[in-house]
């Protein structure tokens, strides 16, 4: 007696398994991909490239410790606007701090008012 060659459930040949639901498998789960890349020119390394590849949802990625995208202005407008703020303190304190530094120099040169 043999048995057929069967597929587990998810993955069965009936097509009860969508691309939206290996999809939502991967993200739910999270894949790695990993892989390094070396050019060497008789025995001197070149170049090295290393490549990781993380694939997964945002809750998951998250879960890992993985949130970079926000506070990189350049991905979250939040982070744009953290940023824009923080200098604009920078700014402003540097204009209070010639303000004040100059003023005594422009009383002394214009006299009393």
């Amino acid at each position: 007696m043999t048995t057929p060659n069967r597929l587990p459930d998810p993955y069965a040949s009936n097509g009860s398994a969508n691309l939206a639901d290996i999809l939502e498998r991967v993200l739910d789960k999270g894949v790695v991909i990993a892989g390094d890349i070396k050019i060497n020119l008789l025995d001197i390394e070149l170049l090295t490239i290393k490549l990781r590849l993380i694939v997964a949802s945002v809750d998951k990625a998250k879960e890992m410790g993985i949130d970079w995208w926000e506070d990189d202005p350049s991905l979250s407008s939040g982070a744009r606007r953290r940023e824009l703020a923080e200098e604009n303190e920078r700014l402003q304190r540097r204009i209070a701090d010639l303000e004040a530094t100059s003023s005594p120099a422009l009383e002394e040169r214009e006299g009393p008012a």
